[in-house]
């Protein structure tokens, strides 16, 4: 008879399993020891309310198959493959950005807004990112930085001053890097979202796309409860892909990538999970010294979190809700009429989600 096996969607690290565990260290060694694993991390997480651990799998076994074993035990309460996910970029002027969502790149600030990015490692020598940075934690410590390039951009589109100015000059940037070679894992991801959580963040900018994992929904729930807005890229994986997540996960503010003329970038994803779109075609921005066109839903999340800022810094007692409200009730309308699964509610409108009275 074969094993009883969990099917697995989406790319995963093919001989670890992340655990969440009712227990204590202790508790961990020993159902490594049951089952045959080893324990490669285990640590609390703020965001998951538990004890999260990283098993290692010797012998072979498919991940699937320890997934099964697992379930049978009491002392676990979720077992999830540890999925893989990629940054979605696709390959000294004003940003046309600011044009196109009615932000005025004169009176753009998001003075002491605190927003986490989560991406590669930075180039904090870049000018534009000159005082940006508050703080800077790094999830996978035992893996030399070599590409800098797409957290730089991100960060400078969100914040960046001088010349390439981002749309929310003035806010503080915590940075968490969790990507080296445009890829990062399920449990480095959830350590970088554990820091961002725990530095009082308005705001989570999430640039990246991978399979649904019930871990990433959970600390994105709670992330959400805590009042942070989160906001995530939609994916440049095409028009008949999979659902991105953590864009796709609910409280989560997904955005799609238009152009200056604002249609749709041809490579992104599409769906009802779709929320907004933004500018994220051939965009001017920081990158390592000093300037890169980038193209990718990255990108747009980037403009909507700057956005976002602003909206905080004119009125901080705005909470998530209200915001992600404003967003929608004011969009201008793209494509079918009403939400649809190109354009979302339709093009950030931050003018007239600035003018949105609270209720």
């Amino acid at each position: 008879a074969t094993e009883p096996q969990r099917a697995i969607v989406g790319d995963f690290v093919p001989d670890e399993v992340l655990v969440t565990v009712d227990g204590d260290a202790a508790t961990v060694q020993q159902i490594a020891a049951s089952f045959g694993l080893e324990v490669r991390s285990e640590r609390q997480s703020r965001l998951l309310g538990t004890t999260l651990a990283r098993f290692g799998i010797p012998d072979g076994r498919p991940v699937g198959v320890v997934l099964a074993q697992l379930a049978a035990d009491g002392r676990t309460r979720r077992r999830e493959p540890n999925h893989v996910y990629s940054l979605q970029q696709a390959a000294g002027i004003v940003n046309y950005a600011f044009d196109r969502i009615a932000l005025d790149a004169k009176a753009a600030s998001g003075e002491n807004v605190r927003v986490a990015v989560i991406d590669t490692g930075i180039d904090d020598t870049n000018p534009a990112l000159s005082g940006v940075i508050a703080d800077q934690f790094d999830a996978m410590p035992n893996v030399p930085i070599e590409k800098r390039d797409h957290g730089t951009s991100i960060d400078g589109l969100i914040a960046g001053v001088g010349a390439l100015k981002g749309m929310a000059p003035g806010a503080k940037i915590y940075h968490a890097r969790a990507f080296e070679g445009g890829k990062s894992t399920m449990d480095v991801i959830l350590s970088a979202l554990d820091w961002a959580a725990e530095q009082d963040v308005r705001i989570i900018n999430m640039s990246f796309v991978g399979p649904k994992n019930d871990l990433l929904g959970i600390a994105c729930r709670n992330a959400r409860s805590l009042g942070i807005v989160l906001v995530a890229a939609a994916g440049n994986n095409g028009p008949k892909a999979p659902y991105g997540y953590p864009a796709a996960f609910d409280g989560v503010i997904a955005v799609t990538a238009t152009d200056a003329k604002d249609g749709l970038m041809p490579q992104a994803n599409r769906g009802a999970y779709v929320f907004i779109s933004a500018p994220g075609v051939e965009m001017v921005a920081p990158s390592g010294a000093g300037s890169d066109v980038v193209t990718g839903t990255s990108f747009a999340a980037a403009i909507v979190s700057g956005a976002i800022a602003n909206l905080i810094h004119v009125a901080p007692d705005r909470s998530a809700d209200e915001i992600e409200k404003a967003l929608a009730d004011t969009a201008r309308d793209l494509g079918p009429k009403g939400r649809d699964n190109d354009f979302g509610y339709g093009l950030l409108d931050t003018k007239a989600a600035e003018a949105v009275k609270k209720e």
